[in-house]
């Protein structure tokens, strides 16, 4: 086994508090110092997860938060791969201890996120698909999102009142996590009379664009072992795969499919085969989980990442939401941190967020919100351009 140890979790709270996103991921980080036990000094390596709105220093987190704690002397890496940039830090951290160029890493993302929807960055870009979906069909995030959900009615029959049950089930946990952004639960009435965003969406099914961060002080388990962590949360797998050729089935950013004439579509599309490429490399399977973070952009895609993980088949996330199985108490429980919708997105933080949830739940301090016995853990998400995202954490 390559396990590593995660000694310290911490974050910034999410909102919209119209600060330098350096301000939330130092925060963050000196919360997963404390945590660890360990000083700024301790740290061998920083690995930053790259914002590309929040200026220049944005380009280089790794040294951004490095020089806001004090330069000392540590490696730094900067990675980007959009909303899976906390995983792919968090893979390249555990690559550096498992290398022996570092004995503990500190992983750090941050994000202070522009109001409305994301857009592409600006300028004339023809040959960038995220630019053409904007400029060519006018296909903003929700717009996506609406595709898919109306994708899972007309082939699964999935109905808005199922769509709902997925936002009524974050909010109850999202009010019980003192970090979250919106800490209110809803009703499905509620959910019903909020504005239509894109049909069959409303904005209560939809994640907002927020600021946050949050770190992670990962080590060796011989280091752990040596500074008092003797039974430390472990992450055992970081799945970063790219998707296969060809692709069948549309997938933010790209607005056409890729000709199977010649070549026939993989068994199991993209977002599956992150999860699966997880297990593999833990060795465990989805009937090994205890609880999920997953990425829910919208509450309809929530209901896919049920079956690209393994809970169910396909076409059955929306009979699992019906009967409890994925809520506080069910038989695996998916964000219990409240997920996106609760939080929002400050994207290079969301995927070590999601690590943060697991960290706690297996720890078992995750309060009011606690997963009964949580042993194993999964996250999941994308990023763009067929960036994978999957993290196993056991203990």
């Amino acid at each position: 086994m390559n396990d590593i140890a995660v000694l310290g979790v911490g974050m910034h709270p999410w909102g919209k508090w119209g600060r330098s996103f350096v301000e939330y991921g130092t925060a963050a980080a000196r919360a997963a110092l404390a945590d660890a036990g360990l000083s700024w000094r301790d740290i061998g390596a920083v690995v930053g997860a790259d914002t590309v709105r929040g200026g220049y220093p944005g380009y280089v987190a790794g040294a951004t938060f490095a020089r806001a704690l004090g330069w000392q002397g540590a490696r730094i890496t900067s990675v980007y791969a959009a909303c899976a940039s906390g995983a792919q830090a968090v893979s390249a951290a555990r690559a550096q201890i498992l290398a022996g160029l570092a004995d503990v890493v500190l992983v750090v993302g941050a994000d202070a996120a522009p109001k409305g929807f994301f857009a592409p960055a600006g300028g004339e870009r023809p040959d960038d698909p995220d630019w053409l979906r904007f400029r060519v069909l006018g296909a903003t995030n929700p717009a996506y999102f609406a595709l898919y959900a109306r994708r899972r009615m007309a082939v699964y029959g999935d109905t808005v009142d199922d769509f709902a049950r997925v936002k009524v089930k974050n909010a109850a946990a999202g009010a019980l996590n003192p970090l979250a952004r919106y800490r209110k639960a809803v009703s499905a009435e509620e959910v019903a009379a909020s504005a239509l965003v894109a049909d069959p969406l409303r904005l209560l099914d939809i994640c907002a664009t927020s600021d946050g961060g949050a770190a992670l002080v990962l080590s060796g388990m011989e280091f752990a072992r040596r500074h008092g962590h003797a039974d430390p949360v472990r992450i055992r797998a970081v799945s970063t795969v790219s998707p296969v050729y060809p692709r069948a089935v549309l997938d933010l950013p790209d607005i056409a499919t890729d000709s199977a004439v010649a070549v026939s579509p993989a068994p199991y599309g993209f977002r599956a085969s992150i999860a699966r490429a997880a297990y593999e490399e833990a060795g465990i399977g989805p009937e090994d989980l205890s609880l999920a973070e997953v990425y829910d952009l919208s509450t309809a895609l929530e209901l896919e990442w049920y079956e690209d993980i393994g809970l169910c088949g396909a076409g059955e996330g929306a009979k699992l939401v019906r009967e409890g199985v994925t809520a506080l108490g069910g038989r695996v429980p998916v964000n219990p941190s409240g997920g996106l919708g609760s939080f929002g997105e400050a994207v290079p933080a969301q995927a070590i967020a999601q690590v943060c949830e697991l960290t706690w739940q297996l720890r078992g301090t995750a309060g009011a919100r606690q997963v009964a016995g949580a042993r194993v853990g999964i996250t999941a998400n994308q990023g763009l351009f067929g960036h994978g995202s999957a993290v196993v954490a056991v203990r």
